[in-house]
């Protein structure tokens, strides 16, 4: 079981290598959009999320109830920007800016929220 929640944790680092990166490439584009890769990378993100939560609880491993509610509510607000953009053919500035800010904001949360 701990060789499952190893390889959840590093599919979640490519869910957010995704998304991030599929942000990070619409950095010098005049009209910004929402990309395949951010889609694919939030989608990881969720279901790999959901899924060590999953997994740590039945280990009976202590769980943050609260940070993983707050990181669930960002992550679920990201994919809902994340669909609802991949609708148009370009996004505006403020939704990719909201973004990858709520998710370096994510980030931040994982790291040092203790």
């Amino acid at each position: 079981m701990e060789f499952v929640r190893e390889a959840l944790i590093v599919l979640h680092f490519v869910g957010l290598a995704a998304l991030f990166g599929g942000f990070f490439v619409q950095m010098t584009a005049r009209d910004k959009v929402v990309n395949t890769a951010m889609l694919h990378g939030v989608i990881t993100q969720l279901v790999t999320g959901l899924l060590l939560v999953g997994i740590n609880e039945g280990l009976d491993r202590e769980l943050d109830n609260a940070k993983v509610g707050v990181k669930l509510l960002i992550t679920a607000v990201v994919a809902v920007l994340v669909i609802t953009g991949r609708r148009r053919p370009t996004t505006s500035v403020a939704v990719w800016a909201t973004i990858g800010g709520l998710t370096l904001v994510n980030i931040i949360i994982a790291v040092f929220w203790r």
